[in-house]
Parts: structure tokens; sequence; C-alpha cells
């Protein structure tokens, strides 16, 4: 197992914050974070940054975390905590997690608060521990990577969050909208664990947090070793179906039975390489990983990673973990 990066409790922890600094979130988030350093006798520096410069202020955290023997904490929803992983397991640095986005899969699997001031207090408590992540093309990935038609769904939704607002009502009714018109299909050739099959579907989606797919009422059979998130990755395929089928779908999705529904594929995996077939000239496809959208070259190559990203958490399961870790030998 690889060495486990020690904490200095003296050198300040690196808070990497997704906020306008001056803004009022930005403020608040600051308040929440310097009450807590200082009930606990801590030390922070904390990194305001917009979206555009969240990858480069990441990088420059976690390489001064290595230098200086602390952590990089990520505060923010899905996309920040996966910029910041990206950045702290390549670094090979220790992360924390301060959760503010609307479903926080990530942070409740592994037992973070997710009000923002118990995180900070119980991270500072914290050790880091070897947590399994997933890649797409060497990409970190925390909870899910798609393509096809659950892109178009993500994007839908910041439209009618800018509209109408944040909430899990409107995240439903963008992903009604988008269903119910959903039209293109996406033909895959794929090769898992020495099978090759080729497929339509509307989405494959890749699923690396049993906690969500859990309330999606899709988790796949334990077929692999490990379960999603801790060893294995799941996959769901939605077959090209009509509308009434796409009503269905989307009410047995609502009752948390989606892996009941008709035309809904699901099966485990460790390692999947997806060759979509592309328009002539194109050589990229649209993605999406942890929230997300962007281009990715293809093939598509999803794995589990050997190498561990290094989460803060209690030590109690900090001590569990390791021992499993080096039980298993799933860490180099």
């Amino acid at each position: 197992m690889a060495d486990i990066p020690e904490i200095d409790l003296a050198s300040p922890l690196q808070f990497v914050i997704n906020a306008a600094a001056g803004s009022s979130d930005a403020e608040a988030k600051r308040e929440v974070v310097e009450a807590a350093l200082r009930a606990g006798g801590r030390r922070g520096d904390l990194l305001f940054c917009s979206p555009a410069e969240l990858t480069c202020v990441s990088d420059q955290a976690a390489t001064r975390a290595i230098a200086t023997r602390t952590a990089v904490v990520a505060v923010g929803g899905d996309g920040t905590l996966n910029t910041v992983a990206q950045a702290a397991h390549a670094a090979g640095c220790a992360m924390g997690v301060v959760p503010q986005g609307t479903f926080n899969y990530f942070a409740r699997t592994h037992g973070i608060p997710a009000d923002p001031a118990d995180a900070v207090r119980q991270l500072l408590h914290s050790v880091p521990s070897p947590v399994l992540v997933a890649g797409i093309n060497e990409r970190v990935f925390l909870v899910n990577a798609s393509l096809g038609l659950y892109p178009d769904l993500l994007e839908n939704r910041e439209v009618f969050k800018a509209r109408f607002g944040r909430s899990r009502w409107v995240a439903l009714v963008a992903a009604c909208a988008t269903l119910l018109r959903a039209q293109r299909r996406l033909r895959l050739h794929i090769e898992m664990g020495g099978k090759v099959r080729d497929m339509q579907t509307l989405t494959l989606f890749v699923g690396n947090n049993r906690l969500q797919l859990q309330q999606f009422g899709a988790e796949p059979d334990d077929t692999v070793a490990g379960t999603p998130g801790d060893g294995s990755m799941a996959a769901l395929v939605l077959r090209p179906i009509g509308t009434l089928s796409m009503i269905g779908l989307m009410l047995h999705g609502a009752m948390g039975r989606l892996g009941e529904a008709a035309g809904v594929e699901r099966f485990e995996f460790e390692h999947l390489v997806v060759r979509p077939t592309l328009p002539q000239g194109r050589s990229g496809v649209k993605v999406a990983f942890d929230g997300e959208v962007t281009m990715m070259r293809a093939p598509l190559d999803f794995h589990v990673l050997a190498k561990p990203l290094y989460l803060l958490k209690p030590q109690r399961d900090a001590a569990d973990i390791g021992a499993r870790f080096r039980a298993e030998g799933a860490a180099p």
C-alpha cells in the first residue's frame, strides 16, 4: 500500500472555494470556515475562485498541500469536488470535503455532514483514508459519468435552475422535459471483460456511488468483486423507447424503481471500453461526469483506478478502511 500522506497540524489547510471573492456567497462561506477554524485552533488559507479559475487554483493548492504536509479542502458542489479531487489524486495529497450541493452523494456516502460548519469541524479531527475512485480516460470521477441523454439532461437542468432557482423539484421538471423529447440514439461498440457487443441506446450511465444507485432503485446484483464505489462500477443502459414507455420510465424513477422499468439494462464491471459511432470528422463525444459536461476523445475507457484518493475521514473509520485495504491489497 502506498504511503498515506501525513498531516502537519501546524500547516494551514488549503480551502478551495468556488465563489467570486467579495460576493455575499463568498462572505457567508468565509464566516463558516473561519469560525470553525478558530474554534478548533487550526489555520487555513481560503482560496476563492471563479469556475473558470477552479482547475488552476486546485492544482496550485494541491501542490502546496504536498509541500507543507497538509490537505486541500473542496468547498462546493459535485463539480467543485470533482475538480479538487482530480488535483489531489494527481498530487497524492489528502483531501477534505465541505459539501454545498443539492444531492451530495459522495459526502453522504463517506459520512461527511451536510451542514458546512459541522463538516469543517469534523475534518479538523479527521485523518487521510484511502478511497477507491473511478476514471474515464484517466479523468477522475467520484459519483457518475455518462454519455447520450444524461449530459443533455444536466445542461437542461442548468437552464431551468437559472430561470426557476435551485431545488429538487426544478431538477425533476428539467429531467421530465429532457426525457419526453429524447430522440437521439447512440450506437456503441462495448468491450468488457473479454466480451464484445454492439448496441443502440439513448444513454449510457456509469455509477460509482452505491447510494445514488440505491435511490434510483437501480442497484445491480453483486456479480463483481466489491460494490459500486468500492471496487466496481455499475452501468445503466436505456434502450430506445416510445413516449408512453418514457412516461412509465419517469414514474419508475420517481418511485425509486428505475431498475424495474422496461428498456433499462444494468450490469457491473471493473473495466469498460466504449467506442461510439461518431459523425464523419468528429473524434469527440459529449460526456458528463459529477455534474459537469465536456467533450472527450473516443474511445472512452472506464475503470477503477488503482491509486486511491486520500479522503479526510474520522480516525476510527480511517483505521477500519486502512486495515481492509491492507488485507485485500486494493492499493499499490
